[in-house]
């Protein structure tokens, strides 16, 4: 309702305060003895009069008189003047002159006569009211007597405005005036519609009706386009009066869902301030739409019982229980907002209707609270996993991610997408995973970076509320990323969770790999990174193939190696017949692989022996490593992959140029794959601080260098600080290593480092874990057999689909839908043994 109806509201409210508080023997002053003369020459344009024409004062009208006098009042509220115009005894005119004059009263608008009503019709103030404004409303109030009449009305109200239907069993009654009152308020608002017809009540009614009662309903015919389906109606369930009529209709003219961005303590909203209790429905950005339903499905229920409105947990900082997913505030002052859990939307209009139930249902989460207790006091020396990643965060949760450039993917719209764009990156994450929160927003830095690439589409999908998608593309962990070609081939990420490296990844996976170039300046620009040209502003080692025509066999395991390598290294192969000319200007002949590091400036030509796939592979992954890298947290599984021992160069810094010096001698003079030889910079990767601690408890005095093989009993051996850092010292050192004349500083553990937990199969949990708690399904019906959809508790079918506007929120569901989605729970009721307490 808007801004001025809600001030003609308050204020008419307002005058009936007023009007009430007004002595009752002040109402005489108010009526008007006048002349026939004094009267008609009073009369102005467009003001309405109830004139009463006595010729004489008879005993029998003494009370109408009385009547007319106490309506005085009331009519004077609405700028209807009440006048008693006394006759002399020789007029003979049109009013005086009638023999039953006495027994007529006559409404006339400025001077035109609009109705003619026998005294009797009009025996109490109320009888007065309601057929003075019934009939000065007559556009406003239209009266209807069959259901066909009904039906008219209705259709052509469709789209357009809102109807107010009353039945009362008689007009001139206290109902008839308090319908009458409303309509002269809202009559412009809303069509109202009257009937005194029984018959049109019970074909309007669902269940059998009382007659002899009035009654209200509020039709919402303005969110209605079908004719051929009649406008949802809303009953007043209290006593017709002026009050409850206009507490009913500002109750319908409120928001049907309120969107809730801030502490629900301090919301405050129309049902609240008319005494109704508020129902929060517990929503986050990834179920929004499903919880937006629900919410409009609550609140069609609820209508005129209580508000609903949506909670943002992205966008509220509440300190409840993450499974929580209802929440319900009262009118009453000082009593908190209670937090619950539950099941489906049966429970959340009982929980309306039945005060009672909420201290139940509060009882019952507080037993299951202990147990979870107790559950976790006997597990509590192994349930502890990932621990940094959810303080990580929980200690972000306040930031807004931007997910705008990221589509939402959903059983409906999953294979669609695939087939839209050239490559579409999917993200299969769980919303209330720790790990899965933290890849979302390094995915986020990626949509970034990737912003108006062409043919990339950056996508996610929720494995909670879509788990039979995540099924059927085979995720069995969080989080997973898969690159999809035209909705055929698929590549999954297995690097680290970084947006510089998941970028490159991207990127790289949009050309061929390996890719055939078919001239030799094709090749050498390829070399040098300028072709393709999408990939020339990414710095990335490029590998080149050359075959000869006759070596099929090692062209067929190269092309193996490439598909396998996708994403990770960009290959390119040349089989022409001058491959021999471009692999001898790098020394090499063909089969080979030519090696290009930093934009083509240093090329190696490698001659390639291994003639399997396989052993391809780890030949391009073991030349690709650096000679004398640089450890960081990115490349760390890199050189742990080659279960080596480590020289390590521990420095505060960047590593002097003799220290540098000398021990890449080291590492080129070292026999293939005896050890690795690397330096970590402190400063720029301060984890190698807590690595030396657990070397040697304490942080010894760098630059320090370090011997140490984690795959074979773990010691840990210092190089002799006395000492300079040369090759030959380090060459010696090492000979006493071998020979086993140095004694270790420590040893590390033998046990695995592992999480103190197994991983669990999160979907099949999801899958099985109860039967009250239903999942969307996403078997398509070409890939399994027809079987019944699951069913909610209530028994009826969850739904998905987008209805019409004027049934959305009741056709998605009936009573029953459940609540899933609104609070990320993995087994509601069920216990699960050992749990993940982050979970």
């Amino acid at each position: 309702m808007s801004a001025p109806k809600d001030r003609w509201v308050s204020s008419f409210s307002f005058l009936l305060f007023c009007a009430s508080s007004v002595p009752t023997q002040g109402s005489a002053r108010l009526l008007q003895e006048l002349s026939p003369q004094e009267y008609f020459g009073s009369l102005q344009a467009g003001r309405a009069s109830l004139a009463y024409f006595s010729p004489n004062v008879s005993p029998g009208a003494q009370p109408f008189l009385e009547q007319i006098e106490n309506s005085a009042e009331a009519l004077q509220d609405y700028g209807i003047s009440v006048v008693k115009v006394n006759c002399p005894k020789e007029d003979v005119s049109r009013y005086c002159g009638k023999e039953n004059a006495v027994r007529r009263a006559y409404l006339f608008r400025g001077n035109m006569l609009i109705r003619e009503f026998p005294t009797d019709a009009l025996f109490d103030v109320n009888s007065i009211v309601a057929n003075v404004l019934f009939a000065l409303l007559f556009n406003e109030v239209k009266y209807v007597e069959t259901l066909a009449d009904l039906q008219n009305v209705e259709n052509a109200l469709k789209g357009r405005s809102n109807m107010v239907f009353a039945y009362v069993p008689a007009t001139g009654t206290a109902e008839h005036r308090a319908v009458m009152e409303a309509a002269f308020v809202y009559g412009t608002v809303h069509q109202f519609v009257l009937t005194t017809e029984a018959t049109l009540l019970k074909d309007t009614g669902g269940d059998e009706p009382d007659v002899s009662s009035a009654r209200l309903l509020f039709c919402h015919c303005q969110r209605a386009t079908d004719l051929a389906q009649p406008c949802r109606r809303t009953a007043m369930g209290q006593a017709l009066t002026i009050l409850n009529i206009h507490r009913h209709l500002k109750l319908m003219g409120a928001p049907l869902v309120t969107e809730v961005a801030e502490d629900p303590e301090k919301v405050s909203t129309v049902h609240l301030q008319l005494g109704l209790p508020l129902v929060f429905i517990l929503s986050q950005k990834e179920t929004y739409e499903a919880d937006r339903r629900t919410a409009e499905f609550v609140a069609w229920q609820l209508l005129g019982k209580a508000g609903v409105a949506l909670l943002s947990r992205d966008r509220v900082d509440l300190n409840v229980l993450l499974r929580s997913n209802v929440a319900l505030k009262t009118p009453d002052e000082g009593v908190p907002i209670k937090y619950l859990v539950l099941e489906d939307t049966d429970e959340v209009i009982t929980l309306v209707e039945d005060k009672s139930k909420v201290k139940q249902i509060q009882e019952e989460e507080e037993e299951e609270g202990d147990e979870e207790d107790e559950d976790e006091k006997e597990n509590n020396n192994q349930d502890i996993q990932d621990d940094q990643v959810v303080e990580a965060v929980s200690r972000d949760k306040k930031r807004e991610l931007p997910l705008e450039q990221i589509l939402v993917l959903t059983e409906e719209t999953f294979h669609s997408a695939l087939l839209e764009t050239a490559r579409t990156v999917v993200l299969f994450y769980a919303s209330w995973e720790a790990v899965s929160l933290a890849v979302l927003r390094s995915y986020t830095e990626v949509a970034d970076h990737l912003k108006g690439t062409r043919g990339v589409l950056l996508s996610r999908v929720n494995c909670w509320d879509w788990p039979g998608v995540c099924t059927k593309e085979n995720v069995t962990q969080f989080p997973t990323i898969k690159i999809y070609e035209k909705g055929e081939r698929s590549v999954m990420y297995d690097g680290m969770w970084e947006t510089e490296e998941l970028t490159s990844f991207i990127m790289l996976s949009r050309v061929s790999c390996p890719l055939k170039l078919a001239t030799i300046e094709e090749a050498e620009g390829y070399l040098r990174g300028e072709f393709p040209s999408e990939l020339s502003s990414y710095h990335h080692t490029s590998i080149l193939g050359v075959f000869s025509t006759a070596a099929s066999e090692a062209r067929e395991a190269f092309e193996e190696a490439g598909s396998i390598l996708s994403g990770h290294v960009m290959t390119g192969m040349y089989f022409e017949d001058d491959a021999l000319a471009l692999s001898r200007k790098y020394a090499v002949s063909p089969p080979a692989l030519l090696l290009a590091r930093s934009g083509g400036r240093r090329v190696e030509g490698i001659a390639l022996s291994k003639q399997s796939a396989q052993d391809v592979v780890r030949m391009i992954r073991y030349e690709l490593l650096d000679i004398f890298p640089e450890i960081t947290v990115q490349n760390l599984p890199r050189y742990l992959q080659l279960r080596k021992p480590f020289l390590i160069l521990f420095s505060d810094g960047d590593i002097g140029q003799m220290e540098s010096k000398e021990m890449l001698k080291v590492a080129k003079e070292r026999p293939q794959q005896a050890f690795v030889a690397c330096w970590m910079n402190l400063k720029k990767t301060p984890v190698g601080r807590g690595v030396l601690k657990a070397y040697f408890a304490t942080v010894p005095s760098l630059p320090l260098l370090v011997w140490v093989n984690l795959h074979a009993g773990g010691q840990v051996f210092k190089f002799p600080s006395e000492q300079t850092i040369t090759e030959m010292n380090i060459l010696s050192w090492l000979e006493k290593l071998k020979a086993g004349l140095e004694i270790p500083s420590s040893t590390l553990s033998e046990e695995d480092w592992k999480p103190p937990l197994p991983a669990y199969d999160f979907l099949q949990m999801m899958e099985t874990a109860v039967p009250e708690l239903p999942l969307h399904t996403s078997h398509r019906r070409e890939d399994t057999p027809a079987r019944p959809p699951p069913e909610s508790p209530g028994g009826d079918t969850t739904i998905r689909e987008e209805p019409p506007q004027d049934t959305k929120a009741e056709k998605v569901g009936s009573p029953g839908r459940d609540l899933r989605g609104t609070a990320p729970r993995l087994a509601a009721r069920e216990k699960q043994g050992k749990r993940h307490s982050e979970l």
